[in-house]
């Protein structure tokens, strides 16, 4: 179980990361990081080709969108199917025991203090 854990820490994390720089390459309405990576105008001899970049890239950041979701989703079943504890109200609670005052007698022990 806590292979599955880590796994799926390690998988949210890269998916995470992968989610970050996705959305920055892809190009907007501005000039931004998109461009730099040949994103911009219509190169065709650029990596993915004239409108090659924009497809891959959307569908690059759905895919990392659903592996991130996915992910949260396993790690939060993972922490309830372990966590049928109460926590700290899950120990043992003591039973309060009626304490006899000091300077009352052991055999009156109804509370009642005689006159």
């Amino acid at each position: 179980m806590e292979l599955l854990n880590t796994f799926a820490l390690v998988t949210l994390l890269v998916s995470a990361l992968a989610i970050i720089v996705l959305v920055l390459m892809q190009h907007g309405k501005g000039a931004d990081m998109g461009a730099a990576f040949g994103g911009g105008g219509g190169s065709s001899g650029s990596l993915f080709g004239a409108s090659g970049s924009a497809n891959f890239l959307s569908r690059a950041t759905a895919v990392s969108a659903v592996v991130f979701f996915s992910m949260l989703m396993l790690i939060s079943y993972l922490h309830v199917a372990n966590d049928s504890k109460l926590g700290v109200m899950d120990s043992s609670i003591e039973k309060a025991t009626s304490q006899i005052p000091g300077g009352a007698a052991k055999g009156n022990a109804s509370g009642v203090i005689p006159e």
